[in-house]
Formats: C-alpha cells, structure tokens, sequence
C-alpha cells in the first residue's frame, strides 16, 4: 500500500464528491434519521462502488502502458468537462424514499440502496477506475477512494450545511475540475512522451 497514492486519490474522489446528489441525500437522511445507521448503509454502498470501479481500471492496466495514459487522460479531461458543464440542481429535486420504520436495518438499508443505485456510472466512479488503471495500486486506489466517498457522506451527514454556508458548491466544482485537468495534462503527456 502506498500512502502518497491513497492521499492523492481521497482528495480527487473527496473534491469530486462534495457536489454530487449523493451528498445532498446524505444531508437529507441525516436530517431525519440517525446519523450512524444512516453512515453505515451509505458507506457500505460506497465500499461496493470503489471495489467495481478498481476492478475495471485493473483491467486496463493489461493494454500497453501508452494507450492506458492516453484513456485515462482523455477520462479524466472528460470528467473534468463533465463537472465544469454540470447544471446546478435544486435541492427540492432530490428525492429520497423514507424507511417504514427507523430502526438500523431500514434505515441502513435505505441509505445503501438509494447510494447503490445513484452512483453507478457516476464521475467519481468512473474517476476511481482512472486511478486504478493510472497506479496500478488497487488496494490504495480502494482505500483512498473509498474514505473520500465516505469522508463526503460523513460531512454531509454531520455538517454538511454548514459546510456550504462557507463554501459554496461552485468553488469546490471548479477545485475538483482544475485537480482534474492536471491530472489529464499528465496521462496525457506520459501517453505522448512515452
């Protein structure tokens, strides 16, 4: 395990994540239900999601090294563009179905199916395969990303609008959008330079 590589994925999926509808789910379970349960079904999901999304970067580490660079650049400037022309969506729209009951299992369960459900194909997804295929350190790449995933869901259970009374939405997109240019500008000068 390479702790440089679990750092710089966390602050890549954790600056991603900030303004993903997820995190505004999160706020909203949180409001209703106990933060605990509501962590636990919400982290488990995020675990499942890392782990798909390392498996599928592994896989591109078997092209040659070139034309993996050159798929990762050409992902993450995609994510990037992805993040700088998203439409700003209103809270109202975020819809969440409530458990019949709020004891552990439903409310995790709530949390893990609705997280499950709404990050697949999702930009910090598709971001952790990236990583995966760039450093081809799955257990870092995993870890990394997924205490981001969680470290998010954890701010917007607990803080979450207090967070954004600081900081607004807008500032931590273009953040998350300029760390990813750069890290395309690299994949893709390692594709070119060889």
């Amino acid at each position: 395990m390479n702790i440089i590589i679990l750092g710089i994925t966390f602050g890549i999926i954790f600056l991603a994540e900030l303004p993903d509808k997820t995190a505004l789910a999160s706020l909203v379970l949180g409001t209703r239900y106990r933060a605990s349960y509501v962590f636990a079904g919400i982290a488990a999901a995020f675990a499942v999601h890392a782990a798909l999304a390392v498996a599928a970067g592994s896989l591109l580490t078997l092209l040659p090294h070139r034309w993996v660079e050159l798929v990762v650049g050409l992902l993450f400037l995609g994510g990037a563009l992805m993040l700088l022309l998203q439409k700003e969506e209103d809270e109202d729209d975020e819809s969440v179905k409530e458990p019949r009951s709020t004891g552990f299992w439903r409310v995790a369960g709530t949390g893990f199916l609705m997280v499950l459900i709404a990050e697949f194909g999702d930009l910090t997804q598709i971001t952790t395969a990236n990583l995966a295929a760039k450093y081809s350190d799955p257990l870092s790449v995993f870890l990394g990303s997924w205490l981001g995933l969680c470290a998010v869901a954890g701010v917007a259970i607990v803080g979450g609008q207090k967070l954004m009374k600081h900081v607004p939405l807008a500032v931590i997109t273009k953040v998350a959008a300029v760390i990813m240019i750069v890290m395309a500008g690299v994949s893709l000068f390692g594709a070119i330079t060889g």
